[in-house]
Parts: structure tokens; C-alpha cells; sequence
């Protein structure tokens, strides 16, 4: 069942601010030429918000790009909804199934362990962790390359993260001994391939300089990779990272928009060098997934109110913010004369859930992986490890295990299903749940089949469940909602395409965020079938566009 207002479209009159759009009444006259996409990611923006967003701020910039130009208000992210896989689905058009990355955070049965030199004689299987933990210095802005000056000096920062990667902490190939960098995880190409083997210039911004798996194999195909570390320390001087206060997120969101502001007057990412405005470029934003998230930042509420849509005032100065930093770029567009040629697509790597206060129910997952483990060694005494070797649970939960049995897995989800226990609720009273917070368990071949990945492939969780709407599995009190899952919320998001090359109108097609990249690469003249993706896999450019 959709949330309420989820499938709202947003119906705005064209402001005079508007980008350029084609003209929805001619389909075959002459159209614009897009030489740039801009694409931008509000992390945890539903379908639903940028409804509600519109309707109440009819002069914002989200109306203006949603009123001039192609609205999808049916779009779905990918299945597991987290930021790497959803963000690597924009950009190459696979699922994890296929890319063969679930999460930022995983295990792999068929490598060594991070730190690994003596690859003789061990079982592989090791932590594949693509967060802060695989910069150089996790706590540093700059994720450790020395930048003098933080945070203001920022943007100094390299443009080729894998610079500051810390080849100790990544996993270890068995076949040749060595670290296996985040661009060699990447089992697809990518819109950043296709465009640098075109001689086109690319730029991207994010949050992690892990996300420098976006480069591709040969770790080249970015020309400019600003990823100045979200979670390192803040200038708030408590130990807090940048996503614990919502107020140094938006700060944290502004260097990442004053870099897109520099790509767009021509310039690298740190405004030093002339370089050109790239073929594509962009960022995510995190202020709106931070506010869905806390409970409270500077004496306001998080989330959203009784109803489930209405944004609470974190949430709602958010969006405002990011209204705000959306204008600045679409100004800038405008006062370089690249609105003409420059597309720009908003969207979202992921959604959040739950957004009604009072479906939430916290779990800790903890005592249930240690539950489950205790009854398999109870019934297995043989076994010499523990049957989870790796979990990771947000609003879904990942395992994987050291048994790939298929009676190891049927084992684990008979166990969860039949495991109930003492949440507590958004006020933090205790809160019964029952089946682990679960609604339905994928196990062994099954969870394989899930997510289409092949039965041996050693990446894909050996079981994954999907949790009852409203489970968020964390400990204490600490978040009121997260990602991850597949309920509509974390899946639901918005969808907008204005400039040359989209054809205004509201579009009530189910369509997918895969299929962001070939319409990059269409919207460029680019050939959508050089894809690895979208070659015989159904993988289609957006419906409706103008060009």
C-alpha cells in the first residue's frame, strides 16, 4: 500500500524563473540539445514530500524544476535501499543482483580479510566495509590527506579519493594477495565509463571517498571525485560526526554545493582550474535523510508529524534548505547561459521509514543475532563458529553466514520467525513485536533469487528479511526512522527532469531509478546500450522524454 499523498503529483503553473523545458505539445519539432545532466540526490526525499514541498511553497525551486519539466510520481528505488547500492543504480542501471554491491557495509565469502598478507591455507571471507572505516584518517573531513585549515580548506581536497583509501582496510584478494580497491567492486560499467571512453568530462560529489567505486575499474573514469567525509568528526567539538546535528549537515551539504557551483562556471570542484563544465556532475544532499532521522536537533523535532506526510520543523527547514541550495545552482545555470543546455535531474538514492510516528518500533539487534546463534550451537554442537558471520539490519535484515547450507538458512529463518520480544516506541515506551520486527525472510537459494543474483555468487546475503513497517532495528532511542528496506517509504521516491530534452508533464508510469543512467546517457546523444546493464536486460530510458 502507497503512503498517503505519495502518488500526489505536483501541479504548478511555470514561474518566470523557470529552466527551459520542450514543448509538451510538439513531439517532433525541434528540441534543445542537453550537453550537461546535472544530477542531484536528496537523500530520503518521497514522492510524497516533494507533493506536500510544492503544494505549500508554489514559488520554491522544487516547483519550478517539478512545474517545467518531467514528473514521475511512481518511481522506486532499488531493493536493498541503501545509499551505495542506490546511488551506483543512477549511475549504471543495475540492482545489487547485478553489481554485486548490497550495501556500503557487507561480507564476501571469496575474499580475505582486510589486513590479510599470508593468503595460504585460510577459508576466504572477510568484511567488505566502504564507509569512513576505509579512509586513511576516518575522523578528518578530508578523510586524511593533511588539508590544512578544516573545514574551510575543504575544498582543496583531492579530486581523486582513492588517494586518501587505506589499502589495509579493504578486503584482500585470494588469487593475487593484494587489496581490493573500492573501483574494483563495480561488476558493471558505468554512465562515468561510457562518457570518459567519449573523451567527455565528468565530476561527482558524495560522502565518502569509498564512493570513488563509481570510477570504474581502471579508477579513471571520474575527472573530478570531490567526497569530503560526512562521518568524520564536526566542528561541534563533542566527538559528533557531521549527521548528529542538523545544522553542520546543512553546512557539510553547503561545500558540495559550492563545488557544483564551481563545476558549472567551468572550474574543477576547488574553483582553482578551468577545466570546462563536465557532461555530467552532481551531488547528494544529506540534510533531509539527517532530519527524517534524529528525534530532536537544535531544540526541534525530527521526522514528521501525526500524519505521516506533514514534515516536523527539522524536516521541514531541510527541505528549505536544500530549496534553497537547489536555487543557487539553477541561479548559476542561468547567469553562465548553461540553463539552455544543461538538464537537470532530482531524485533520490533512498527513502526513509517509517514516516508515521506511531508505526515506529525500535528493535536491538543485537540479543536476536546472539539469540540465533546460541540456538544453532545449541542444536550443532559440532559447529566451530558462530552461524552469523556478518549482519547488517537498518530497516531490513542482511545476514550472512558461516554455513551456507541451504539447512543452515531454513534453520535461521524458522528461528527468526518464531523469535518475538520488547521493542519500545517513538516515545521510548516498551513496545511488543513480534517474527524479529520481520514481515516475510528470503533464505539460502531463496535470498539469492531475491535480490537475482546468482545461487554461488559469495556477495549476496545468504538470508535477507524484510521488516514489518515501522521496524527500525537499532539500539536505545536513538533514531525514529532509516533505510534500507523495501517498504514503500524507503522505496518511494521523487523523480524530476527539467531542461532540454524533458518534456513537461506529470507522468504516472512505475518506473525505476536504474533507469536514470540510460536516460543520462540518451540526454547526452550518448548510446544507452553501451550499458553492461541495459544490454538485453530490460533496462529502458525513461518514458516520455522530448528527445
Amino acid at each position: 500500500m502507497r503512503l498517503a499523498a505519495a502518488a500526489g503529483a505536483v501541479a504548478v503553473a511555470a514561474t518566470a524563473t523557470g529552466i527551459a523545458g520542450a514543448d509538451p505539445g510538439n513531439n517532433n519539432g525541434q528540441k534543445n540539445d542537453s550537453d550537461h545532466v546535472l544530477l542531484i540526490s536528496v537523500d530520503g526525499l518521497h514522492q510524497s514530500d516533494l507533493a506536500w514541498y510544492v503544494a505549500n511553497n508554489p514559488k520554491s525551486t522544487l516547483a519550478d524544476l517539478a512545474g517545467n519539466g518531467a514528473q514521475y510520481t511512481h518511481a522506486h528505488t532499488t531493493n536493498p535501499s541503501d545509499s551505495f547500492p542506490g546511488m551506483i543504480a543512477q549511475f549504471t542501471g543495475a540492482t545489487a543482483g547485478r553489481t554485486g554491491v548490497y550495501y556500503d557495509d557487507t561480507w564476501n565469502h571469496n575474499v580475505f580479510p582486510a589486513g590479510t598478507t599470508d593468503c595460504s591455507g585460510t577459508a576466504p571471507g572477510g568484511e567488505v566495509s566502504m564507509t569512513e572505516s576505509m579512509d586513511i584518517d576516518q575522523n578528518a573531513l578530508d578523510a586524511g590527506q593533511g588539508l590544512a585549515g578544516l573545514p574551510g580548506s575543504i575544498l582543496q581536497m583531492t579530486g581523486k579519493p582513492a588517494a586518501v583509501l587505506n589499502p589495509a582496510a579493504m578486503p584482500v584478494d585470494p588469487a593475487t594477495c593484494k587489496p581490493i580497491y573500492p573501483s574494483q567492486e563495480l561488476a558493471v560499467n558505468s554512465v562515468f565509463d561510457v562518457l570518459h571512453q567519449a573523451g567527455r568530462l565528468t565530476a561527482w560529489s558524495d560522502k565518502h571517498a569509498a564512493y570513488s567505486i563509481l570510477e570504474g575499474r581502471n579508477g579513471d573514469a571520474i575527472d573530478d571525485l570531490f567526497t569530503p567525509e560526512i562521518n568524520s568528526l564536526s566542528p561541534k567539538g563533542d566527538g559528533s560526526d557531521w549527521t548528529k546535528d542538523e545544522k553542520y549537515t546543512q553546512q557539510y551539504d553547503g561545500y558540495k554545493v559550492q563545488a557544483v557551483l564551481n563545476e558549472i562556471d567551468g572550474k574543477d570542484h576547488s574553483g582553482t582550474k578551468q577545466v570546462g563544465e563536465p557532461a555530467v556532475f552532481g551531488m547528494n544532499f544529506q540534510s533531509v535523510s539527517v532530519a527524517q532521522k534524529l528525534p530532536t536537533s537544535d531544540s526541534m523535532t525530527g521526522g514528521y508529524q501525526a500524519d505521516g506526510v506533514t514534515p516536523g520543523p527539522l524536516l521541514k527547514g531541510a527541505l528549505d534548505s536544500v530549496d534553497a541550495q537547489l536555487g543557487k545552482l539553477v541561479a548559476e545555470l542561468k547567469a553562465k547561459g548553461e540553463d539552455k543546455n544543461t538538464t537537470i535531474i532530482v531524485s533520490a538514492k533512498h527513502g526513509q521509514s517509517p514516516t508515521k510516528p506511531s508505526d515506529l518500533t525500535r528493535i536491538d539487534d543485537g540479543p536476536i543475532i546472539d539469540g540465533l546463534n546460541k540456538a544453532w550451537a545449541a542444536a550443532h554442537p559440532e559447529a566451530t563458529a558462530p552461524l552469523v558471520a556478518f549482519s547488517v539490519d537498518d530497516d531490513a535484515m542482511l545476514l550472512w553466514f558461516n554455513d551456507r547450507s541451504q539447512a543452515a538458512a531454513d534453520f535461521a529463518k524458522q528461528w527468526l520467525l518464531a523469535n518475538n520480544g520488547t521493542g519500545n516506541d517513538i516515545a521510548g515506551a516498551a513496545k511488543p513485536y513480534t517474527k524479529s520486527g520481520l514481515t516475510e525472510i528470503h533464505a539460502g537459494a531463496d535470498a539469492a533469487a531475491y535480490f537475482g543474483a546468482p545461487a554461488d555468487d559469495g556477495k549476496h546475503p545468504d538470508l535477507v528479511g524484510v521488516a514489518q513497517v515501522g521496524t527500525v532495528f537499532t539500539g536505545g532511542h536513538g533514531k525514529i526512522a532509516e533505510h534500507g528496506g523495501a517498504n514503500p517509504a524507503d522505496r518511494d521516491v521523487a523523480l524530476v527532469i527539467a531542461g532540454p530534452g524533458a518534456k513537461k508533464g506529470v507522468f504516472n508510469d512505475d518506473v525505476q531509478t536504474t533507469q536514470i543512467a540510460p536516460t543520462i546517457l540518451k540526454l547526452l546523444d550518448e548510446n544507452p546500450q553501451k550499458l553492461d546493464a541495459a544490454k538485453g536486460n530490460g533496462v529502458n530510458v525513461l518514458p516520455n522524454l522530448a528527445k
